[in-house]
């Protein structure tokens, strides 16, 4: 059988990405933030796309189909309708908005079709260029077919929530075998994800990316607020439905997410970013978070109801909710529960390469037990000898240790205290690193959480880390037993490791709360006890689990921190060329680069400069 290519793509709203598979087989899939360095990048993915060609030792003459991940007329459509019928309120909104789509969006397979002859020519200058066919998949479709494709069920519940697609906000689907079927769905402006983000935007917050600072702030406040969000806000149905009141809203007439109604309710207008977090913050991210796992839990076990099913599969942009996740999990609502690591649009572009696969040509489908992400390892790769040359080609010093050898010494170093940038494998697909491009520390050392917050990736101090554990030991670690390959699941820090706080420590509040040791791994515990787990096992990444097991081995701990590689407002390192700059630029001692260590006080000194900050736009 001669290969199959398609090629999925998103682009041109947020997060736009790239994703090749051949005969179904997911082969590559990336975002183009990593190589334009610009956070959430939203751009035509031309580096993305080459990368996934080039990767892969082929152009696009061997792509059979490009599928593009929403339906532009549908979304055209429902941006006319919602500015009409907020007329004539909304007027400088509806003509930025209106520029941009007789610009680009609303010509779409032109400019695509424009912007594919270009990498065509870049790639074969001497021939005529050739453009496959382009397809259009539904927004939240292709967030389904991610969700379910993939996944190692035959027959599962799909559950989509994100900000909006062309109408739908939150869809449910079955997926059986080789097909998704809709089941029912939420239009816009009723929207829970954008419900989190209006709340994103009044603490201050960056909409589309800060919304998980969002979710980090909440254990530090109380939820004295549900009762407002229920009564005034929205209307939440038994089956977990629900209804807006669009009054105290500005985002579907507007550039701004709440109304001056908003801001009374609450008694103050949006924080500004540069302002201080405040208990009254706290405990709004507590409430909105509260309101949000209501809602999930309550359509879970409508669908559960529904359907009979005993699998769940989730995404869009609320799936990227682990808390959420895993109070869902933590129900037992379904047997088991799958979310695409890519959740957000990023992943969309796979999900409409698999939308042209198996709901146009009707391919197929085998499932993997395990599950058909390949544990998300699906960007670039470098060699040893790469590395070694751009090292020598700057002139930084380094030793090379064969595998056994080196993690005995990243573990010893660990143990020290030293906060090390692990640079291993194929880079990851989605918004977290797994042991691909990861910034990796001591958990149980109580100074890591700061040292690393402060001086490594210069972000707020309330902001948790997560923990890498070793598969076979989150038992032993946390209260579950799950896997969570794609650190998407909360779960809380076993009874066992924890430390009581004091009858003077119980009177804190919020951030106050942060510097009080809570348990035996106190820099991956956050304030409520519970930790954003990542399982590890060898057949998915051997060197990670393998360097883990060595810091067993020394420490009796399965665990280790693991942040992503990057400081704040920047993308994660995607080159040895990115690694090598934010090593220098940050406080981090050690750098790993496959085989290769780096010690910083070997480094040739180069001048303090602080200027780069400024380059990264804050989130």
């Amino acid at each position: 059988m001669s290969n199959e290519f398609l090629l999925g793509l998103s682009c041109f709203y947020h997060d736009s990405a790239a994703a090749l598979i051949c005969n179904g087989e997911i082969i590559s899939a990336v975002q183009e933030e990593r190589f334009s360095r610009k956070k959430h990048d939203s751009r035509f993915p031309y580096n993305a796309i080459k990368y996934c060609l080039k990767s892969n030792n082929i152009n696009l003459k061997d792509i059979k189909n490009i599928v593009y991940y929403e339906k532009p007329l549908l979304t055209f459509e429902r941006l006319l309708e919602t500015y009409l019928a907020a007329s004539p309120r909304g007027g400088r909104s509806f003509v930025a908005a209106m520029q941009v789509w007789l610009k680009e969006k609303l010509f779409l397979k032109s400019e695509l079709k424009k912007k594919f002859k270009d990498i065509q020519k870049e790639i074969i200058n001497n021939e005529d260029p050739y453009i496959p066919e382009i397809l259009f998949a539904e927004h939240h479709q292709s967030h389904a077919a991610a969700a379910f494709y993939p996944s190692p069920f035959e027959e599962s519940v799909i559950l989509c929530m994100d900000g909006v697609g062309e109408w739908a906000t939150t869809s449910t689907w079955i997926g059986k075998g080789n097909k998704i079927k809709p089941l029912w769905e939420i239009s816009f402006p009723h929207s829970l994800g954008l419900l989190y983000s209006a709340f994103t935007y009044y603490c201050g917050f960056k909409v589309n990316s800060g919304e998980y600072k969002l979710m980090g702030l909440a254990p530090y406040g109380e939820p004295i607020f549900t009762k407002e969000i229920k009564e005034k806000l929205i209307d939440i149905k038994d089956d977990g439905t629900f209804k807006l009141d669009m009054s105290y809203f500005k985002y579907h007439r507007g550039f701004r997410m709440t109304s001056q109604k908003f801001n009374k309710l609450f008694g103050s207008p949006p924080r500004d970013a540069a302002e201080e977090l405040t208990q009254f913050h706290m405990n709004l991210a507590s409430s909105i978070q509260a309101v949000t796992e209501e809602i999930v839990l309550k359509i879970a076990c409508s669908l559960k109801k529904e359907t009979g099913i005993e699998n769940i599969c989730l995404a869009g942009g609320v799936a990227l909710n682990c808390v959420a996740n895993g109070k869902l999990l933590e129900k037992k609502i379904f047997n088991d529960i799958w979310i695409q690591p890519a959740s957000g649009d990023a992943g969309s572009a796979l999900g409409a390469a698999l939308v042209g696969w198996y709901e146009h040509f009707d391919k197929p489908r085998k499932v993997n037990p395990s599950d058909s992400m390949k544990g998300t390892y699906l960007g670039c790769n470098f060699s040893n000898e790469e590395i070694i040359h751009y090292l020598k080609k700057i002139n930084a010093p380094f030793e090379t240790y064969q595998d056994n050898e080196l993690f005995k010494k990243i573990a010893l170093e660990l143990e020290g205290g030293k906060v090390i940038g692990w640079f291993n494998g194929p880079m990851e697909f989605g918004p977290r690193a797994l042991g691909g491009r990861s910034i990796i520390g001591d958990p149980r050392n109580q100074e890591m959480q700061s040292v690393m917050n402060l001086k490594i990736k210069y972000r707020e101090s309330f902001r948790p880390f997560a923990p890498s554990v070793l598969e076979e030991d989150v038992a032993s670690q946390f209260e579950m037993k799950n896997k969570s390959p794609y650190m998407l699941l909360v779960a809380p820090v076993k009874k066992e490791l924890c430390i009581d706080m004091n009858a003077e420590q119980k009177k804190l509040f919020g951030i106050d709360k942060l510097n009080i040791k809570r348990s035996t791994l106190p820099a991956i515990t956050h304030v409520d006890y519970s930790a954003r787990v990542q399982t590890v096992n060898k057949e998915t990444n051997s060197r990670y689990y393998n360097l883990i097991n060595a810091f067993k081995k020394l420490t009796n701990c399965p665990l280790i921190v693991n942040t992503s590689f990057n400081v704040r407002g920047e993308p994660i390192v995607c080159t040895p060329q990115d690694a090598y700059r934010c090593f220098m630029r940050t406080e981090m001692d050690i750098l790993v680069l496959q085989n290769q260590i780096l010690y910083k006080s070997e480094q040739p000194k180069v001048e303090k400069d602080e200027t780069w900050k400024q380059k990264f736009e804050l989130d």
